[in-house]
């Protein structure tokens, strides 16, 4: 009778529902929907009760976690300084970074932001922190200077800082100096590896001149899109082998000698590469420096960071760059497929952080030189009326932002199906927070199951809706 004993209880303690959900206990719900007809806007709210499964019946387990969620937000680039600090009335552009950057109930509270090191194709000029003339060097940086960002970029994010004091800002280089490069030129070509040493330095003297402005560097990446060289804006091929060796035997230990806690992120491209920063990450001492992997969504899809994740499960996961565009201007398409792809399916695959490109463009998609002309950024703000424009992206970002707060988990809930997708986050203080996404063009039945309750709702065609409760 005694051997019986272990099964016996085993069953009992199967039996027991993993969350227990108590009857009645509210739930409250936000909606967009891609005809604008409701924008992040609060529905009535919701109870769990007893009742049967809809033909779409989720389930939420909070007892499985995953990873920790550090935040979502878009790029403080060039041309999203220049327009608040130069092209705004300094009214509207407080009210534009409470919007964006608190955790008031009016912002959207974005933990997490990305600049450049030097010219992207959305700045008024190409330059980086170190330019001399043609034909000349600077190795020991003496003609470093950072005031190229120290006119708009430094103050927006010095603001952004004072409305959210723990946002994460990642940075990046678009090119090395010129006179560091093969081609001597910051459009295409590659990094000398002569210097190698100064470029490593570069990047301290970078890290260590915004924190003297009192603006941390959470992290950086060593090449923004390392496997394409653009012809008319700063770019530059930087090859896996390449980069393990300058990580690995310059710039890491250089920020283990200086004590920098800035980490270092490979790859910072696309999704249909993973075999790029897998070789880097399997070098030994390229990957004892590196503490992550950065994407960008222009190609392939989000399951390509668990290939990575699944060979290297201590590297942290994030997706640092994509852009909505006039390539696809209706709500009907952009909405649900931002959603669905880069705030569900990035998670879901193990991203840590979101980013968006631009935060702020004018109404002709700049200030830009060269590059993408159509590119569609989280606001729009129009220099000869006045008018700001939030786009889907704002609202799509916004459905996580607002409720997934820094320090949340990923749980378990089920699979996409029928074409609702959804992720599932438990915050620091308990509340459990869903996202759902119809990217279908008719309405879908679905019901939340939490132990043995569920809720119910009718997602409607294209929409989203972000579901709270405790």
């Amino acid at each position: 009778m005694r051997k019986l004993l272990p099964s016996l209880i085993a069953i009992v303690i199967l039996s027991v529902p993993l969350c227990v959900m108590a009857e009645g206990t509210p739930v409250q719900i936000w909606l967009t929907t891609a005809d604008q007809h409701h924008l992040l806007s609060q529905q009535s709210d919701l109870s769990f009760r007893d009742q049967q499964a809809a033909s779409i019946d989720v389930v939420v387990d909070s007892t499985k976690t995953f990873q920790t969620m550090e935040g979502v937000g878009a790029a403080m680039t060039d041309a999203s300084a220049i327009l608040l600090q130069q092209k705004m009335p300094a009214a509207l552009r407080q009210k534009v970074m409470a919007e964006l950057f608190s955790r008031d109930n009016q912002g959207l509270g974005f933990d997490f932001t990305r600049i450049t090191i030097g010219a992207s194709d959305f700045s008024d000029a190409h330059y980086t922190l170190d330019d001399v003339p043609p034909n000349t060097s600077d190795e020991t940086l003496q003609h470093f200077s950072m005031a190229p960002q120290s006119l708009y970029v430094m103050p927006a994010l010095q603001q952004a800082l004072t409305l959210n004091p723990s946002l994460k800002i990642m940075a990046t280089p678009w090119s090395a100096p010129a006179w560091m490069k093969t081609n001597h030129h910051l459009y295409q070509g590659e990094l000398n590896p002569v210097f190698y040493d100064a470029y490593a330095h570069y990047f301290l003297r970078t890290i260590e001149s915004y924190q003297m402005h009192g603006v941390p560097i959470f992290s950086i990446s060593v090449q923004n899109e390392p496997h394409f060289e653009p012809k008319d804006y700063p770019g530059m091929r930087f090859n896996p082998e390449d980069r393990a060796r300058f990580i690995g035997r310059y710039l890491g230990p250089l920020f283990a000698q200086h004590k920098v806690t800035t980490k270092i992120w490979d790859w910072d491209h696309n999704w249909d590469q993973p075999e790029s920063p897998l070789k880097v990450l399997s070098d030994p001492q390229a990957a004892s420096y590196i503490t992550g992997v950065a994407w960008h969504c222009y190609a392939g899809n989000a399951s390509a960071q668990s290939i990575v994740h699944h060979q290297f499960p201590t590297k942290e996961t994030w997706l640092t760059e994509c852009s909505g565009g006039e390539w696809s201007p209706d709500w009907e398409s952009s909405l649900p497929w931002l959603e669905s792809n880069l705030i569900i399916d990035s998670i879901r695959h193990w991203s840590k952080g979101v980013l968006m490109w631009n935060l702020i463009l004018d109404q002709h998609f700049g200030p830009h030189l060269g590059g993408c002309a159509n590119c569609r950024a989280v606001m729009t703000y129009n220099t000869e009326t006045g008018a700001l424009t939030r786009n889907a992206e704002y609202y799509a970002f916004g459905h996580i932002s607002k409720f997934v707060h820094r320090g949340a988990k990923r749980i378990a809930s089920s699979d996409q199906t029928e074409g609702v997708n959804n992720v599932a986050f438990i915050n620091e203080d308990g509340s459990i927070v869903i996202v759902l996404c119809n990217t279908s063009t008719t309405p879908h039945n679905v019901s939340v199951r939490s132990g043995t309750q569920r809720f119910a709702y009718q997602l409607p065609p294209k929409s989203v809706i972000t579901a709270v409760w405790k």
